[in-house]
């Protein structure tokens, strides 16, 4: 069964939801916005908590609720359980918009969803209702190396010397994942002698370096945490929501036989003790191709799993619901 998907399904509701979203982000932008000049007067750090915790519950949590509580995105988890109020170097390959859901509620888990700070490209900064949070320590990125290492380094030193609380997340292959980009990747791994993963992109290596360089240095940064996003619609893996979708639809992780439209949103989770990593420049990007490689395998086991537990329930539909066939995760 495929997915069935419309551009724009729920027009009226989706409109009420964007402006409502984009009224609570705006406040936020504003408040942001208002707290940047306090920092002529107020300790760095405290500001940045402020910044965090507006952040926090004026967009993360209101996203997040239309996402979870009104659409019924059900998210589950396997692997390792974040560690409270841990700050951390999170890194994670890249589907779509709605990984920013999925990676949001590992952050919750740790109770972190406040300070998660994201890699971002350098022209959000100027969009409306989204700048002020440039302002509590968003990276904002060009690909220009020069120019990203003095941005890194700004974000750094609040880490650093102000001890900023941060989940930092990067999502490492630095672009969405397209099958266009991977036969890119594919072909790029071939003349440099490298392991293509399955369904993902090679990672790219400097920003992580720099980071873990620069972070381990932080005595309240305990760990790398790497997060693989898994996706089903139907029978098509690595199939998730638009933006719109996850904004306008309802019963996103309902079944097709209760009205929704089935998909599954899944996180596996491994933490890394940050002084287990290399010290060189050299073993730290042999150490993130290894684990990309390894969120291949992951992959594609899930996708193993999922198509078996479908099979299960088409059989145990046509037996008469003899036994209840259940996909055993952790949900949010």
């Amino acid at each position: 069964m495929t997915c069935l998907t419309n551009p724009f399904p729920h027009p009226l509701r989706g409109l009420l939801l964007v402006t409502l979203l984009l009224l609570s982000t705006g406040l936020a932008n504003l408040i942001l916005c208002l707290l940047l000049f306090a920092k002529l007067l107020l300790p760095s750090f405290l500001v940045h908590t402020l910044c965090s915790f507006i952040a926090g519950t004026l967009v993360y949590r209101f996203i997040q609720h239309i996402f979870t509580a009104i659409n019924s995105a059900e998210i589950t988890f396997s692997g390792d359980t974040p560690l409270p109020h841990e700050s951390a170097i999170v890194i994670s390959n890249h589907v779509a918009w709605s990984d920013f859901y999925l990676v949001q509620a590992a952050a919750d888990k740790a109770n972190m969803g406040g300070h998660t700070i994201y890699f971002a490209k350098a022209g959000l900064k100027w969009v409306p209702f989204l700048g002020g949070l440039w302002g509590m320590g968003m990276p904002t990125v060009t690909r220009e190396w020069t120019r990203d290492k003095r941005e890194l380094e700004r974000v750094f030193r609040g880490v650093k010397e102000e001890g900023w609380k941060t989940w930092l997340v990067s999502f490492s292959e630095g672009s969405r994942f397209t099958p266009e980009k991977y036969l890119q990747s594919r072909l790029w791994c071939r003349q440099n002698s490298k392991p293509q993963p399955e369904y993902l992109l090679y990672p790219r290596t400097r920003g992580f370096i720099a980071t873990v360089q620069h972070l381990r240095k932080a005595p309240h940064v305990k760990a790398v945490y790497d997060l693989t996003l898994a996706y089903q619609c139907g029978e098509e893996f690595q199939k998730a929501p638009t933006m719109w979708e996850t904004i306008a639809v309802p019963k996103l992780s309902l079944t097709r036989e209760q009205g929704g439209m089935g998909y599954r949103f899944h996180v596996h989770v491994r933490r890394f003790p940050i002084e287990e990593l290399p010290g060189d420049a050299a073993g730290l990007a042999k150490w993130l191709e290894q684990r990309w490689v390894e969120k291949g395998r992951w992959l594609e086991a899930r996708r193993l799993r999922w198509a078996s537990v479908d099979v299960l329930r088409k059989t145990d539909g046509i037996f008469g619901g003899m036994g209840r066939v259940v996909d055993e995760d952790s949900r949010t």
